[in-house]
């Protein structure tokens, strides 16, 4: 007997019926994107490694010890599977020149990966919802990004008291140089506090300091100095500005001056949105202005700012706050009392999804069709409301009997109507949810 396989280990099989759950999500996110003018963007999975060297920052936790990288036997090509979306759709803009005749707003549903310990809300193979916004320089795009955020989280029917929005600003690379000299200063006189963590990053990325989770050093933490005390007019005039759009529309928001992001590409905004619900995953959004991105990766300078969302940790929230995505289950259900009468039966399921009604037709299995009370009992399985019976004496006369499975009526006794199969336009609306 062959040996068992199994999935690798934090990549996860999605099957129905969870996997309608991701597709109602998805459809949701679709549909907001619509309503705010993004179009859809699709980028490889693998790309360069030099791609996300040059683009997240060498000393990152994900460049370091998270990515996939491989050696491609076929020509010797350094690989990696795409830890994160942005660096690979700045690269596609910049290979095809797509910003040619303008700025463009994209989104993408995109699979990660990321070798770390797997658990929940966090995978090896997880997946985002990608949003950019590249070309555009004013604060005002990311006010409208942040907006979005609040929008879906709406569609999706999360109450907001459930999730928060920390906002803060990384200024410009001037700025955040004169930040990091006191950052190291001041760690370097406390340097008995630091874990190892702290003391690798000290010199490398003093900002990622901030972000850590050891209770032992979050007093030195707080005393540390805030970047938004070496911010200069412009880049207080940004958040300003971002804050004045927020403001107006009534999100509350609040401001964290220890919010990082973990890309060393980003510049001025910063936001996450974060719950309460799911422990320590609960960042469950974030993004920010990368201004500087498309130059680091060999293209003109050009302004942008984005967001990604954890699909997974979205799901999670969902369950968390009691938010039940209707199941997935066909308008109708084909019963079919025997082998001769299939042809007829199929030919008029076909004409009902030809109508927009969504059809699933009980098949026959090796010992043939099967009883009566068998595919009765598969048809109120499926979650259908109506079953369609092809009895012999109703095709006789042209017709097929509709029975309501369920509903307010449903438990009417014998709640079933005749239909003529030769018109089956003028009734299959009445068959379809809501209908």
């Amino acid at each position: 007997m062959a040996e068992k396989l199994t999935a690798v280990k934090g990549m996860n099989d999605i099957l129905p019926p969870d996997s309608a759950r991701w597709e109602w999500f998805e459809a949701r996110v679709r549909a907001l994107m619509a309503r705010y003018g993004y179009a859809n963007v699709r980028t490889p999975i693998v790309e360069p490694t030099a791609l996300f060297v040059r683009g997240l920052g060498e000393v990152t936790d994900i460049v370091e010890k998270e990515m996939y990288s491989f050696v491609d036997a076929m020509n010797g090509d350094r690989l990696s599977l795409r830890p994160e979306a942005t660096a690979g759709i700045v690269r596609a803009m910049i290979e095809h020149n797509a910003l040619y005749n303008g700025p463009m707003r994209v989104w993408s549903a995109v699979s990660l990966f990321r070798h770390e310990r797997p658990q929940k809300g966090r995978y090896r193979q997880f997946h985002q919802i990608d949003v950019e916004a590249l070309g555009f320089a004013g604060p005002d795009v990311d006010a409208e990004q942040i907006l979005m955020c609040r929008a879906l989280l709406r569609d999706l029917g999360i109450p907001m008291a459930h999730v928060r929005l920390e906002l803060n600003s990384l200024g410009q690379p001037n700025e955040r140089m004169a930040h990091r000299a006191a950052l190291i200063a001041h760690f370097e006189a406390h340097a008995e506090v630091l874990d190892e963590e702290a003391t690798r990053r000290l010199h490398s990325n003093p900002l990622r300091i901030l972000d850590t989770k050891n209770p032992a050093m979050q007093a030195v933490v707080e005393a540390a100095p805030k970047l938004m005390d070496f911010l200069g007019e412009a880049s207080l005039a940004h958040l300003n500005a971002v804050r004045a759009v927020l403001d107006a529309a009534g999100l509350v928001y609040r401001i964290n001056p220890r919010l990082v992001r973990g890309m060393d590409y980003y510049n001025l905004t910063v936001f996450e949105w974060i719950t309460d619900k799911l422990g320590s995953q609960g960042t469950v959004c974030g993004g920010g202005r990368y201004d500087g991105l498309f130059e680091q990766l060999g293209g003109k300078p050009t302004p942008a700012v984005g967001w990604g969302m954890g699909v997974e940790r979205m799901l999670l929230l969902l369950e968390a706050v009691g938010v039940l995505p209707p199941e997935a289950a066909p308008d109708v259900y084909a019963i079919v009392p025997s082998a001769e009468v299939m042809p007829t039966a199929m030919a008029a399921c076909e004409t009902l999804r030809i109508a927009g009604i969504n059809v699933q037709m009980h098949a026959s299995g090796a010992d043939g069709v099967g009883s009566m009370k068998s595919q009765f009992k598969k048809a109120d399985g499926s979650g259908a409301r109506f079953a369609l019976i092809f009895g012999q004496n109703e095709l006789a006369e042209g017709r097929v009997a509709v029975k309501l499975l369920r509903g307010e009526k449903a438990d009417a006794a014998q709640v079933q109507t005749l239909q003529p199969l030769d018109d089956i336009a003028s009734w299959a609306h009445s068959l379809r949810r809501g209908g």
